[in-house]
Formats: structure tokens, C-alpha cells, sequence
């Protein structure tokens, strides 16, 4: 008996993934492609990234088995819904993909259940309330620059921010030498963005972090882990920073969240760490979840109204795994 699929696409910002389920739940393909965000690298681009990895995943004469698909886009998307829809009907899809933002599908990555919120700490963050599986409401989520309170770029700069103070106002230059162990965040924040460089003096060392910082912002983020490795050694300025992140983070979360279970998402809190163990502690009261696979979440979501509703949640895990 030829066995029904469904397609999840999860197109995000840096990559793009989509699997592959029969209704049952069992994968039957997954792959990977480049960025698929369309407002982050333009239509042409995202619609070459979800055809790359729907051309690798779809099994041989799949497409006509094909019985609902769901995408999850972060990005304007309406200009690839034609696109798409062309797609699909090269491989022999029926119909097109129904669509939802990525903050939905990460939230379906990490609860089966409709109503709840979710929790985003990765490069950005922010909260958002979800019900019936669709986006309610959003607090922070605002962007690098004047927002994302608590996310990796946050906790980055913080670091920086610090030590860069401290060699402003004297911090001998030992302090940022990888060996030195009174200074463990010096230390690598001083490595991670002077190498084997030796300015002359502490204001001198300060200046040149800030112009790299400057160049290349994306540098601040790459910071995060070094911040969770420094706060498990016990540097008491990262554990600081990391305590202060999760504080923001459950703040911002608050503004939204009403009932249901809280989904944790993006590297920051997905990742063991000082972080994502301050934030579970002060949600010690609530249904804590991590999100798993996306491109899952979004499979499971077009198998969903075609199952009994207690199948459904029942194979959620099933879909969500994970390649």
C-alpha cells in the first residue's frame, strides 16, 4: 500500500531544512540547504535553498504521495508563494505549502499543545505568546541594536562592554593573557578579539576591541559562549552576566505568557548553561519544554488536522525528533 507523506520546510535565516514523515510519524527523509529567509537574502535565493533541500529529502516518486505540506518562513513571504507553489508542482506535489512564521514552528518544535508561549534566546530573543498554533503576541524580539535583551548578542557585548571599562580604567594588560587565571573572562574575551596582539597599553587594548567590535558586530555574539564557559569556571562577572541575561529573559517572558507550557528556544537556551539553568530555576513553577526539530514541528502541524487529535499528540514526538 503506497504510503501518504507530509513535508515540513523550516527556512530560516541561516539555513534551511525540511523533512520528510509518512502520517504514522516514521521520517522518511530530511535534508539541509543554505539560508531560505527571503527578506534576509532576497525570493531568488530562499526559493533555490527550499528546492535544494526538498529535491534531497522527497524519496523517489514521493511528490504524488505528497497529501500536505507546511512551511515556516522567516520573512516576508508572500513573493515566494508562487514560487513555491511551482516548485511543488515540479515534483509532483498537488498543493502548495500552507505557511507560518518561524516563531510558531519553533514553539510546535517543543509542545504539542496549541496554547502556550515560547521563549527565544539564540544570536536575538524574545517572547511570544502562541495560540492555535499561530502568533498572539510579541514582546522584545526588537533587533541588536536597541533591543534583544538577554540574548547571545546581549550577553556579548556585555562582556566586552566590562572589560573594556576595566582597561579604561586600568586593568594591567597581564589580566587579558590566556594563562591568567584571576581573569578568566578578560582573558578570553582579550584572546577572542586580540589574538597574539599586544597593545602598548590598557587604553591602547580597549581602543582596538572597540574598532573590531565595530567592524564586525557579529563578533559581540560569538562572545556568549565564552561568557558560559568563564561563569562555569566561576568568574564571577560572567556568572553576573549570565544571571542578569536570564532575568531579562523570564522578564520579557512575562509580559506575554498567560497559561500553557513555555518552549525554550535558540542556543542560548537550548544549550547547557549558566544561562538556560537560571532561567529554568526562576520557571521553576511552569511546564518547561525544549524545542526540538523545526522542520518536524512544521510536518507534524500539516499531518495534524488529518489525524484523530489524540493520535496527533501522541506522534508529536515522533515528528519533532530531530534528524
Amino acid at each position: 500500500m503506497t504510503q501518504s507523506l507530509v513535508v515540513g520546510v523550516d527556512a530560516g535565516a541561516t539555513s534551511t531544512r525540511v523533512a520528510v514523515h509518512a502520517l504514522d510519524g516514521t521520517r522518511v527523509g530530511y535534508a539541509r540547504a543554505g539560508a531560505g529567509n527571503p527578506s534576509a537574502h532576497g525570493v531568488a535565493r530562499a526559493v533555490a535553498s527550499v528546492g535544494e533541500a526538498l529535491a534531497a529529502a522527497l524519496p523517489p516518486d514521493g511528490g504524488p504521495r505528497v497529501v500536505a505540506s507546511m512551511a515556516g518562513v522567516a520573512g516576508y513571504v508572500a513573493e515566494m508563494v508562487p514560487e513555491l507553489n511551482r516548485l511543488w508542482a515540479a515534483h509532483g506535489i498537488a498543493d502548495g505549502p500552507r505557511y507560518g512564521g518561524d516563531v510558531p514552528m519553533a514553539y510546535a518544535a517543543g509542545s504539542a499543545e496549541p496554547e502556550g508561549s515560547l521563549l527565544l534566546s539564540g544570536t536575538g530573543a524574545g517572547a511570544a505568546r502562541i495560540v492555535g498554533f499561530e502568533l498572539d503576541q510579541v514582546a522584545d524580539a526588537l533587533g541588536w541594536l536597541l533591543g534583544d535583551v538577554g540574548s547571545g548578542f546581549w550577553i556579548g557585548r556585555q562582556a566586552a562592554k566590562a572589560v573594556i571599562d576595566a582597561l579604561d580604567r586600568g586593568m594591567p594588560l597581564s589580566s587579558l593573557l590566556p594563562d591568567e587565571p584571576a581573569g578568566t573572562l578578560a582573558s578570553l574575551v582579550g584572546r577572542h578579539f586580540l589574538g597574539a596582539e599586544r597593545p602598548a597599553t590598557p587604553r591602547a587594548a580597549a581602543a582596538r576591541i572597540v574598532r573590531l567590535a565595530q567592524a564586525d558586530h557579529m563578533r559581540l555574539a560569538a562572545l556568549s559562549t565564552l561568557v558560559n564557559e568563564a561563569a562555569t569556571a566561576g568568574d564571577p562577572l560572567a556568572v553576573k552576566i549570565s544571571q542578569e541575561a536570564a532575568d531579562h529573559l523570564v522578564a520579557t517572558l512575562r509580559r506575554v505568557h498567560v497559561s500553557g507550557p513555555v518552549v525554550l528556544a535558540g542556543s542560548v537556551l537550548t544549550s547547557d548553561g549558566p544561562v538556560r539553568e537560571a532561567v529554568l530555576e526562576l520557571l521553576s513553577g511552569e511546564t518547561v519544554t525544549r524545542a526540538r526539530d523545526a522542520a518536524g514541528a512544521a510536518a507534524w502541524l500539516s499531518a495534524r488536522p488529518l489525524l484523530p487529535s489524540s493520535e496527533a499528540r501522541a506522534l508529536h514526538p515522533a515528528f519533532t525528533a530531530g534528524a
